[in-house]
């Protein structure tokens, strides 16, 4: 037997991402919503204010409101995000060869975490490589996969060796694809302005993840500042992933901003929100705006729906001409083979 083709796969791979209701329905959507918000790395409460802001306030409500948003961006295939994770994974599988065995899961609902284990486990994977679809690190999805499969794994008593990738905010096999894959496109816009558009965090989240306790949100600047309290700050690691991908695109600092969209509830988020952002750039003479959502490697209903069409929308009452919406890298073959580095230099390291 060949030690480079080995007769069953030697390394299992799990790619994860957060999730997508069955179907754009208002009792899919309902489940859905309740496993996602019922996470405590989620909606970081003690847990009777949780239950009571689930049951009573957000869950009597937002499933028919989102299921409408997700009927907006539905295809004729099913979920966006699911039909893009699993052309990724596809594209990966074909980059690693038969050495490896690719699965992908969700964090929240279908396919889950367990039965992509479990396929792992029946192709007889003896090392697990596990990485979370996210590109800045956050306690809600980061952390919480990593809690996931280790829950999972911990039922079961005897497991593999299992790595957990971390972050690739900046990583070029992130970067260069996703502007390889946009910059034709952008210059063929003619963009007066590049707005980067992540996902927003609760204040307190930002401020749990700084070992000090004393440095994240304390300044305007924080951010920009070096050190260990910026390790886990995924405020500081957004900032990062846009001044690479400003630097890929060949921007100058004043061409791109930053901002953090998709706030819930009324606790502080992240500054600046995004479509508070837009007024300002009406009003500086900003006329065709480009937008990228570099959270997001694939295309959802926060790209999608929230950015594409009511984002668009806001920016023509704001006296905005044109607003183009950057595709996420999604199944794109420069993108993968840049995963599929990532899991090749992991198995490499043991």
């Amino acid at each position: 037997m060949s030690a480079t083709s080995p007769a069953r796969p030697a390394t299992g791979v799990l790619l994860v991402n957060l999730g997508t209701p069955d179907a754009p329905e208002t009792a899919p959507v309902r489940r859905y919503l309740r496993q996602f918000l019922s996470d405590p790395r989620v909606l970081t409460l003690p847990a009777p204010l949780r239950w009571l802001l689930l049951n009573l306030v957000i869950l009597p409500t937002r499933p028919a409101k989102s299921a409408e948003a997700y009927r907006k961006i539905w295809t004729p295939e099913g979920s966006p995000l699911l039909l893009h994770s699993q052309a990724l994974a596809a594209g990966v599988a074909e980059s690693l060869g038969a050495d490896y065995h690719v699965e992908l899961a969700m964090r929240y609902g279908r396919p889950s975490i367990e039965r992509g284990l479990d396929a792992l486990e029946a192709a007889g994977a003896d090392r697990i490589v596990v990485l979370p679809l996210f590109p800045q690190y956050a306690s809600s999805v980061t952390a919480s996969v990593s809690a996931e499969v280790m829950r999972v794994l911990d039922r079961r008593g005897d497991y593999p060796p299992i790595e957990i990738l971390g972050a690739f905010y900046d990583d070029p096999g992130f970067i260069e694809p996703w502007a390889a894959l946009a910059g034709p496109d952008l210059a063929a816009f003619g963009a007066d302005h590049v707005l980067f558009s992540f996902h927003g965090l609760p204040e307190d989240q930002i401020r749990a993840s700084d070992p000090t306790g004393a440095h994240c949100l304390s300044s305007e600047g924080c951010c920009d500042a070096p050190g260990e309290s910026l390790r886990r700050c995924y405020r500081a690691q957004c900032y990062q992933t846009a001044a690479a991908l400003g630097r890929a695109l060949g921007l100058e600092r004043d061409q791109y901003s930053v901002s953090f969209q998709s706030r819930l509830g009324p606790r502080p988020w992240i500054r600046p929100f995004t479509d508070e952002v837009l007024p300002a750039l009406s009003e500086r003479g900003v006329k065709r705006l480009a937008v990228f959502c570099p959270s997001f490697v694939a295309d959802c209903l926060e790209t999608l729906e929230e950015i594409g069409i009511r984002l668009r929308e806001q920016w023509t009452e704001d006296g905005g001409d044109a607003l183009w919406l950057s595709p996420c890298p999604n199944g794109d073959r420069g993108f993968a083979e840049g995963v599929a580095a990532w899991i090749r230099a992991s198995s490499e390291g043991r």
